[in-house]
């Protein structure tokens, strides 16, 4: 009796605690809707606000963004958590992603060399891509979302296949119609969503051209509402709205139009708003992609966040779930960098001539099999592609499946290209610079380049590079120059020279490997003096009309990471010619041996500081030395204002020196901040006329002290200095890249 009492009580108290928990089965819980605005750089602020989002323990079960929002919302859908993205901004290059220039360490020198002497280059085409339309075509922008977005590069449901459904908007300019994205190719979409008008070249995709998603639909919380979210919790970046007195010039117009538009539907959906973040960005812009501003943008954000700690709170209570909730939080991705420096190992020809395609199976021993994967015994750095075929291909970089090695795609070039270079020192006061690439189509691929320098010296100058199938890309060229020099002897304005000088040159070994150029070839040039003007105490010197014809070889080598502020990386350049004025001789005597070489090597310690000490020379090995061909120095940079110009400290106009001259240079330099440079330099030189007495004059000493700001149009800078030749101090101001 007992035991029946017993397994009666028992059932009844398992079937009580049953009813129980049916009775007690909490609600399924609501659906929790993250809306992130757009707004730039500012929207950097969104990681903050995600940061505390997860510590508070709120699901996100829906997403929508647009412009920067949506990037930043589209890969927090694929798995990066707030951390993970937080590390992926901070290691980008952002003056590199945001623009279209090719990798430094990707380019040939030749290339390299035009990207520190232009300020300004666009393709000219008869026949425009449908890519144009905008400043920056967004090709780098493009590779490092197909490299963040690896593994969810192709055309997906956006609410199904993602691990957290998500939505962008972008809007199509020829209806002025929203486009809101939850299907596609989600790399493509996060492009078009932040494609600001003017700035960014659009998307066109079908018969839409599509811009940035700000100008319909700034704050989409009417999507996340649309997509089942129950509690939407919001943030933006915006200013507060400007006064009248705030709009100035043409830059604030554009801007405040920008900012109204940006603000269409934007009431009607803060009302949809559970919880609205409104992050202060005060001090920064949407261009606002500093370290700097990075740091204190997402920090904003997080502060922004942790000031409704309370109402996160008392939401996860509405949702439905306690404080003890924790969501699970997306393992974090590895983050994918927008490195200068990526591995080729496959390749895929689109769009080629039979030449091209035959002379790249040539170049990298590729069989006629081998069109998609080819598996390299050695990965070849995509430096390879410009090097060898960029003049007649046109190239980019695409994600592999994995998103760390990638794809060289290359089609036929099409386009020219225009550069302008613009500059302004206290010597030589404005100089224009003017260059065009034209490739031609040919059995045998060919580039001509054309170059115009204006201002108080004059140069003109063409080239033709033929690209056969071999090692080398001979070159021929004609130049033209008319130099009006102005020549200082210890300091002092001795005379003035102004002369016409016609230069042509047959290079049949051009070869470009990587960082290296080897030239071997023939130049003939042409002095024509016109006057000379002179001081009371001028030196007496004649100056003769007269041709002079020269044997040349230079080796070449620069794995600097910046032409004017290097931290890393090395210089070198070696020399040698044999003057002569009838193929042998010069002036009845042998030719002149003229030999040059330069080192320079950059060592950082810390962040900030680089130590660059260098070696350089010229000896002049002959009877007779032409004065045009004499050793000189003056200025910071080798040729300055002419070929054989060597710099030295303290010095800024031309001097000549005596034939034989060696010389070491020690250089501090200090990054202050993101772009501001203060360097020391010290130079201490040996000359003489004769080789054996190098060593036994005097040494001249140089120093030097500059500040700089690297802008957008090249370094702006004053030097001040002085040196035991010229006795007296030198002061000079510059706006721009030297050339």
């Amino acid at each position: 009796m007992l035991r029946r009492l017993l397994l009666f009580a028992i059932a009844s108290l398992l079937c009580s605690l049953s009813h129980a928990q049916q009775d007690g089965k909490p609600a399924e819980r609501k659906k929790v809707g993250v809306v992130l605005s757009g707004g730039g750089a500012k929207g950097m602020a969104h990681i903050g606000v995600l940061k505390v989002l997860e510590r508070a323990g709120i699901p996100v079960d829906v997403i929508t963004g647009t412009s920067m929002g949506s990037i930043i919302g589209g890969l927090y859908a694929i798995g990066y958590n707030a951390g993970s993205l937080d590390s992926v901004v901070r290691r980008q290059d952002w003056s590199y992603v945001i623009t279209d220039k090719e990798d430094l360490r990707n380019l040939s020198l030749s290339d390299r060399s035009k990207r520190f002497t232009y300020v300004f280059s666009t393709a000219l085409s008869l026949r425009r891509k449908a890519s144009d339309g905008g400043l920056i075509k967004g090709k780098n922008l493009a590779e490092l979302f197909g490299q963040l977005c690896a593994g969810y590069t192709d055309s997906l449901d956006f609410s199904r296949d993602l691990k957290i459904p998500f939505a962008c908007v972008a809007t199509n300019i020829i209806d002025n119609s929203e486009v809101d994205f939850h299907s596609g190719r989600l790399p493509q979409a996060m492009r078009a969503s932040m494609a600001i008008p003017a700035a960014f070249a659009p998307v066109r995709l079908g018969d839409m051209v599509l811009v940035d998603g700000g100008l319909k639909n700034n704050y989409p919380a009417d999507i996340a509402r649309q997509m089942g979210a129950d509690i939407i919790i919001g943030v933006t970046v915006q200013d507060k709205p400007k006064t009248a007195d705030e709009i100035k010039g043409t830059l604030g117009v554009l801007g405040q139009i920008v900012d109204v538009n940006c603000k269409n539907k934007v009431e009607e959906n803060l009302a949809l708003t559970d919880l609205h973040l409104q992050v202060n960005t005060t001090g920064y812009n949407t261009a606002s992609f500093t370290s700097v501003a990075i740091d204190t943008l997402i920090r904003r954000g997080e502060e922004e966040a942790m000031h409704h700690w309370d109402d996160l709170l008392r939401l996860k209570r509405e949702i439905g779930i306690d404080d003890s909730f924790r969501p699970t939080i997306h393992h974090p991705l590895r983050p994918k960098v927008m490195t200068e420096r990526q591995h080729v190992k496959r390749f895929i020809f689109e769009n080629m001539t039979p030449q091209d395609e035959r002379f790249l199976r040539q170049k990298f021993n590729l069989s006629r099999t081998d069109s998609v994967d080819v598996n390299l015994q050695q990965q070849l750095t995509a430096s390879m592609r410009v090097d060898l075929f960029c003049k007649t291909a046109e190239c980019h970089l695409q994600p592999d499946a994995d998103g760390v090695d990638v794809l060289l795609v290359a089609g036929e070039r099409k386009t020219a290209q225009a550069h302008v270079g613009l500059r302004f020192d206290t010597e030589e006061y404005a100089a224009v610079r003017l260059g065009l690439d034209v490739p031609l189509k040919s059995a045998v691929p060919m580039n001509t380049e054309l170059t115009v320098r204006l201002g108080k010296r004059i140069m003109a100058r063409g080239e033709l590079t033929v690209h056969p199938r071999s090692f080398t890309r001979p070159t021929i060229s004609f130049a033209y120059r008319r130099n009006d020099l102005d020549v200082y002897v210890k300091g002092n304005h001795d005379y003035n020279i102004l002369y016409h000088q016609f230069q042509a040159e047959a290079t049949p070994i051009n070869f470009d490997y990587k960082h290296f150029n080897f030239q071997a070839g023939m130049r003939w040039d042409y002095m024509s003096y016109r006057d000379k003007l002179e001081s009371d105490q001028s030196t007496d010197i004649t100056l003769n009309n007269g041709h002079y014809i020269s044997y040349r070889a230079s080796l070449d080598y620069n794995s600097e990471d910046n032409w004017y502020f290097p931290t890393r990386g090395a210089r070198f350049k070696a020399a040698y010619a044999y003057l002569t004025d009838n193929f042998v001789k010069l002036e009845g005597a042998a030719g002149l041996n003229d030999i040059s070489a330069s080192w320079r090597k950059s060592f950082t310690f810390g962040k900030r500081f680089t130590f660059q000490p260098m070696v350089y020379g010229r000896l002049l090995l002959g009877k007779t030395v032409p004065l045009v061909f004499a050793n000189t120095v003056g200025g910071d940079w080798f040729g300055h204002y002419v070929e054989q110009q060597m710099p030295f400290a303290g010095i800024g106009k031309l001097e000549f020196v005596s034939d034989h001259l060696v010389a070491v240079q020690l250089q501090g330099q200090l990054r202050i901040g993101s772009n501001h440079y203060v360097l020391l330099r010290l130079t201490g030189a040996q000359q003489s006329e004769k080789l054996k007495e190098l060593f036994d004059n005097r040494t001249l000493f140089g120093i030097q002290t500059a500040y700089y700001f690297n802008t957008m149009f090249g370094p702006l800078g004053a030097t001040f200095g002085y040196s035991s030749h010229t006795k007296e101090p030198y002061f000079y101001l510059n706006l721009g890249y030297e050339f």
